[in-house]
């Protein structure tokens, strides 16, 4: 596939962008070239290759999902400059 002028318009159009008419045939070279080079990549042979989801072969180390503090509210709400039950009581900012 080649990228012409008009196409490089019709692109520019499609994305919002004002791409002069001088420059246009640049551009489209420039399309061009990056088509090309994807279609090199297609000619590599990856038949077997697994994909990759982390190119250091690195695993996070879980650690068990245990509740080590809780029940505490009081000593958050200790520091709480107003309070309403066990809840933060904040000034109304929406009228």
């Amino acid at each position: 596939m080649t990228i012409d002028q008009k196409t490089v318009a019709k692109i520019a159009s499609l994305a919002r962008l004002k791409i002069p008419v001088e420059e246009q045939n640049a551009v489209a070279g420039e399309l061009n070239k990056i088509l090309a080079w994807v279609e090199q990549l297609n000619e590599v042979d990856v038949e077997g290759i697994e994909p990759l989801a982390n190119v250091n072969d690195a695993f996070l180390r879980a650690r068990p999902d245990v509740v080590t503090e809780g029940g505490s509210a009081q000593d958050i709400l200790a520091n709480a400059p107003s309070q309403t039950a066990d809840f933060f009581t904040v000034p109304k900012v929406v009228e």
